[in-house]
């Protein structure tokens, strides 16, 4: 893809440098537009220049001296590097352009108003259809305190501008702060914003459909959001993009999450994820390279590195340390516990909103935004919501163009009409394409449906009654790392059927026939387990096997952390979804393992599971008994 795949790609070297930020326009230039004027580090209007047809270009950023600091003040005082572009002065409405917010993916960020990384239009292309759009280098990252040298340039402001990993008191309420400015100055209406973003900035663009038109202070409580002027703002629409609900299950799941009922209010938080190793490693080090973490012992609510440690150092994970993590992750980083209601704080309706995320993304899996679709559908049944999903996203997405053209005009026909009121109502439902391989062949689908469970019209069901012994030491570990979205291959990686290694559980089903059937949804598995030992998690893979040319594909894998409490029993978890036609004589298998490394951090301790009574359901998008045809 564009720029998701990147910063990870590079852990296996180093990581990427910034993108360097070109100096402010010639004061000259300012007479263009008055764009937060007074709230800069120098206490000018950002300068601006002009574009073709027109279109301005506004650029808050710092050029090494505190003359030269246009970037934003925001409300603690921090300083960030901001772009505004404009339509044409003479397209100014009465109460301001419609508004759309884009937000940057981790280590990205914006480069100016051609930067195309958030999922939709650039800032220009919006531009020239009457929108204002507002780009932050969020705080801790490039020109926002996250250069050691843009740290220099006012020492004082910067020494709280770390990350805080998209919490809503700081991303969030900085672009809050930024947009009621705009709508203080006529610039944006308070009821056209839309907010968007992918991947890091996707979780910030849910995070505001989530609080809607409320904010958070520092202490979390939850206010009414208004201008610094007192005029009421809320977001119109948002579409995030490839991104999280809940930002430490993301990275550590335990497997709780189920397509199939609402996930309670607890069962993400206990038992402690496994760690997806690669990923985690590798967004930590594309951090220390371009970001600025709060230093030691300076913010116990932003301590990334204490809490990467404390993820990293693996089982029993029962620190205070583990414990605050998990609670403030929850509390401040995940917008499925926001809209739930969690710790106090009051239900309230989103904005209307377009979630596209990747069956093959195994950073953020399709189930993060389809936990959030599912509460938000039982709690507000009759507001705009609506999933696109498709082989997208970061690794181990192929991001073939067709699949990534889908969504540009998605986004564009959404915000045309639940943030700028000029079209009539999108498309709402879910809309799916599948992975196929190889990868220059075109996705099947799209396949839409009112609801998700709709998209489901049958399941190929599979029993398997004797034991089988998954143990934390077993599997091929050529295969596994084939199949890591960092140290291998994209989605239509290949790997040998055969020498899987020994303590590997597994399940041959019968070959598809006829025409094949598509997977299209959660493969689920309930199965007896007996645990010998401690901390114990099983991974599953599904693979498409060729007889032909016995090798394998991976079409859907999952963790799932058994309860160190009462793990043995009868338990059901399930795969991230996966969309995928088994086509005819190849063989659906199903691999539980004790570890998956390096695409999970192996347990500090050796264990044995028993699996007995196993049975394995794919939800495929043709009728019942497809796979018998």
């Amino acid at each position: 893809m564009r720029r998701l795949g990147i910063a990870l790609a590079a852990i296996v070297t180093a990581a990427p440098p910034m993108v360097a930020l070109g100096a402010p326009a010639a004061v000259a230039a300012r007479s263009v537009a008055d764009v937060f004027g007074g709230h800069t580090m120098n206490g000018h209007p950002l300068p601006c220049d002009l574009r073709p047809g027109g279109l301005r270009a506004c650029h808050g950023g710092e050029s090494g001296s505190a003359a030269s600091d246009y970037r934003f003040k925001t409300f603690d005082g921090t300083p960030l590097d901001v772009f505004v572009t404009l339509p044409p002065a003479s397209h100014r409405p009465k109460h301001g352009y419609p508004l759309v917010v884009q937000s940057h993916g981790w280590g990205d960020p914006p480069t100016g108003p051609t930067d195309r990384q958030y999922g939709g239009p650039s800032a220009v292309e919006w531009a020239k259809d009457g929108y204002a759009v507002l780009q932050f280098a969020a705080r801790g990252w490039g020109h926002s305190c996250g250069k050691a040298s843009s740290r220099l340039v006012n020492v004082e402001a910067c020494l709280n501008g770390y990350l805080h990993l998209d919490d809503y008191r700081y991303e969030a309420r900085d672009v809050q702060y930024a947009v009621g400015l705009l709508v203080d100055e006529g610039v944006a209406d308070p009821n056209r914003v839309g907010a968007t973003g992918e991947s890091y900035g996707g979780g910030v663009s849910l995070e505001l459909a989530t609080l809607k038109n409320r904010v958070m202070y520092a202490d979390g409580s939850l206010h009414r959001w208004l201008s610094p002027a007192g005029t009421p703002i809320h977001i119109a629409a948002a579409a995030p993009f490839a991104t999280w609900s809940d930002l430490i299950y993301s990275l550590a799941p335990n497997g709780r999450t189920l397509d199939s009922r609402i996930t309670s209010a607890k069962a993400d938080l206990s038992p402690p994820g496994v760690e997806k190793l690669t990923i985690l490693s590798g967004l930590y080090l594309v951090g220390t390279e371009g970001a600025y973490y709060a230093p030691p012992g300076r913010d116990p609510q932003a301590n990334v590195t204490a809490w990467y440690a404390s993820i990293d150092a693996g089982e029993p994970y029962t620190t205070p340390l583990d414990r605050d993590l998990i609670r403030q992750g929850a509390r401040f980083h995940s917008p499925y516990y926001l809209l739930r209601g969690s710790y106090g704080m009051r239900r309230e309706p989103p904005a209307p909103m377009l979630l596209a995320n990747g069956f093959t993304d195994d950073v953020f899996p399709v189930d993060e935004v389809l936990r959030y679709y599912n509460l938000e559908r039982s709690l507000y049944p009759h507001d705009p919501i609506a999933l696109l999903l498709a082989d997208i996203g970061h690794q181990r997405a192929d991001n073939k163009p067709a699949d990534d053209a889908l969504l540009p005009p998605r986004i564009k026909a959404f915000f045309d009409h639940y943030v700028k009121g000029s079209s009539p109502r999108p498309t709402l439902g879910v809309t799916a394409m599948t992975q196929r391989c190889p990868a220059n062949v075109r996705s099947e689908g799209p396949y839409h449906a009112k609801t998700w469970k709709a998209l489901q019209s049958g399941r190929v069901t599979y029993r398997s009654k004797p034991r089988q012994t998954v143990l934390s030491t077993g599997g091929n570990p050529l295969v596994s790392k084939a199949f890591d979205p960092v140290a291998g291959g994209l989605a239509c990686t290949t790997a040998p059927a055969t020498n899987q290694g020994l303590g590997i559980a597994t399940y041959r089903l019968p070959a598809a026939k006829g025409s094949g059937y598509t997977l299209l949804g959660s493969p689920t598995i309930t199965a007896n387990l007996e645990l010998t030992g401690r901390y114990a998690y099983v991974a599953g893979r599904l693979l498409d096997v060729n007889p032909v040319t016995k090798t394998e594909v991976l079409v859907a894998r999952g963790v799932y952390r058994l309860d160190p409490n009462h793990p043995n029993g009868r338990q059901t978890f399930q795969l991230h979804p996966g969309a995928w036609r088994f086509a005819n004589g190849h063989i659906p298998v199903l691999q539980l393992l004790g570890m998956d490394e390096p695409y999970t951090r192996p347990s500090n301790f050796p264990f044995s599971i028993a699996v007995s009574h196993l049975r394995l359901q794919l939800p495929t998008h043709e009728p019942r008994n497809a796979a018998r045809k």
